[in-house]
This record gives structure tokens, sequence and C-alpha cells, in this order.
């Protein structure tokens, strides 16, 4: 440090904020909100906090300095540590897959309630209908699900679970499969919600889980966050991930109770990096991590690519192929997976 510059000290002494910051988040998918919820936040920033340490890295190596090996030494814990920020290009998706009795193909969508300033609700209603009719699943999970603006869906089987009966505005599951008996977890004092459906595929019963985990009430830009009192902010995303914990220990205990297969898809409101995905995923795999490609970003908010959408089969499942859609009625883009059972 004596042989840095007055500036370059100043420079180095953010990188040490953001290099602390950034091995901090590594404890958060085993610290459960609980205990500390403001620290929790940090789940939705790490992808901005591995960038700052990639430019720090590259800043010191210029000046050639050995302050290089703090960012350098942090991100190489992160390349070991196992969470998934960008995948290369499998080189297969779910539309070149041939078809065989084996499969499932489910399809997972934060439908937001089919309503977009920028599509008229018609075009939106028209849009998925024919993204559903390209794609052809035989499982669709809907997330902030309405039956007012919903397309007309062919399919012979479905389970709303409206919430005490009191809500339009829920979550459903469509299945060309026979469903023998469906359900809804039941979470408390909130909107949000996880079903589940056993579906018989070939004489094999499989559980379909379709997850809403509590909301985090984001805007999508950067600049409307800025508006909002920080520690405000800070606050109501530490109430939302207690509740994430809450509803991840409720539906750890029923999957608990699960004697078939299981498939857990939906809207996390989570990334990977979180406590809530490393719980509810377990053992199980994630369709993203093994058949996906880029940063495979499912919320859109500006510049940070969120994965916060997963499809999750238990680990006798493979993966084989899956897919991120690139449409914009929603503030979510749909995700699919082809899966060998």
């Amino acid at each position: 440090m004596k042989k840095l510059s007055f500036w370059n000290k100043l420079v180095f002494l953010l990188n040490s904020l953001f290099a602390v910051l950034l091995l901090v988040s590594y404890i958060l998918p085993y610290f459960p909100p609980k205990i500390f919820p403001p620290l929790s936040v940090l789940t939705l920033v790490i992808p901005v906090l591995i960038a700052a340490n990639i430019l720090f890295v590259i800043y010191w190596l210029l000046l050639l300095k050995k302050q290089l090996l703090l960012s350098a030494l942090v991100l190489i814990i992160w390349f070991f540590q196992g969470s998934t920020l960008y995948k290369l290009s499998s080189g297969i998706a779910p539309d070149q897959i041939v078809k065989t009795q084996r499969q499932l193909k489910i399809f997972s969508y934060n439908a937001h309630v089919f309503r977009n300033e920028i599509f008229s609700s018609e075009e939106i209603k028209n849009g998925v209908l024919d993204l559903i009719g390209k794609t052809n699943p035989d499982i669709i999970c809907f997330q902030e699900f309405s039956k007012h603006g919903a397309p007309q869906l062919d399919y012979p089987y479905s389970y709303f679970g409206e919430k005490d009966g009191k809500h339009a505005n829920v979550q459903a599951i469509y299945s060309k499969y026979k469903i023998v008996k469906a359900g809804s977890l039941e979470f408390e004092s909130t909107f949000n919600n996880a079903l589940f459906a056993d579906i018989v595929k070939d004489n094999d019963t499989l559980r379909i889980y379709n997850m809403h985990m509590q909301s985090l009430a984001l805007t999508p830009e950067l600049g409307a966050l800025e508006k909002e009192n920080t520690k405000s902010l800070i606050g109501r995303l530490g109430r939302s991930f207690k509740k994430q914990q809450e509803q991840t220990n409720l539906f750890l205990t029923h999957e608990k109770n699960c004697r078939y297969k299981k498939i857990v898809a939906g809207d996390f409101n989570n990334t990977v990096f979180s406590y809530t995905y490393h719980k509810i995923r377990g053992e199980k795999k994630d369709a993203f991590v093994e058949k996906g490609s880029g940063f495979g970003q499912t919320f859109i908010f500006d510049i940070i690519p969120l994965r916060i959408d997963f499809i999750l089969p238990d680990p006798q499942i493979e993966v084989a192929a899956f897919k991120t859609f690139d449409v914009e009625y929603s503030d979510h883009f749909p995700i699919e997976a082809v899966l060998n059972l």
C-alpha cells in the first residue's frame, strides 16, 4: 500500500469492499434470511459484485500491481463454489429433440396476469397461444395467472388452485396427462402460493410443483429503485426473504411426504445464490445448468441478468434440452425443458 498513489489507495479500498461483499455472498445459500434479513439482499446484486471484481483485476493487471490478487482469489473461490452465472451453449434446443415415449416437455411462465403496457390484452393472449402452440409442452405451469386474460388452451386436464376461493389471480397447471391428485400448499398472508399435481404418464406417477415464492415487488428499472429510500428498500426486501424462508420450509415438509419422482418449476423470486433456491433445489438438477446457455435471464431488470425462474427435476431424471424464450409479454421470460423420465 505504501507504494500506491493516493488515488490507487482509494481504488484499493473500494476494491476491498467489493471483494469482501462477494466473499460474504458465498455463505448466503446456507444462511437463513431470518437471522439477518438485510444480508440476503446481496443475492440480487451478485452479478454486479462479480463484474466489479473482474474489472478490478483488469485494472491492477494493467498497472502490474500485486493488488490484483485480492479480487483474483475471491473470483477463483466463486468459480469453484458451483453457482452458475453464465453457461456456454449446449448446442441443442427443445425443438431439435426427437420425441420419444419417455419424454416430458414442461413449460413455466410468470404471465403477469397477461397484462403489459406495450401489448394489448388480445396481442398477449394470441402471442402466448402461438408460443404454446409452437412449443407444444406436455405440462404448463403458470404463475400470476388470470382466468380473465388467459388464452383458451386445449388441454384435457388442469388445476388452478384458487387460494381459499377468493382470488382471481392465481396459478395454473395444465397437463396432457391425467391429474390424479392436486392441491395447494397455502402460503399464509400472501397472494403467492405453490400448487402440486400428481400426473400419470405410462403407468408412472410424477409430482409437478408449481412454485411462486414471495414477491419482492421490484420495479424493473434501476432508476425507479434509486428513488426509493435505501433503508426502506432493504427493509422491504429483507421481510420478503424472511417470508420466502417460511414458504421454503413449508415446501420441504410437504416434499418429504412425496414418494414419486418430482419436478419443481416456477418463479422463486430469488437467484441461484439464495437460501430459497439452495434449499428447494437440494439434490435436484437445474435444467438451465444442465442444458441452458448464456446468462439465462428470466426477469427483465435493466442491466442485471436475473435468473429467478427455474425447472428442477429429481436427480434420476435426465435433462435433454432447455430454452429461455425471448418474448416480452410479461416482466418474465418463459422457460421450457425436455426431460427424459
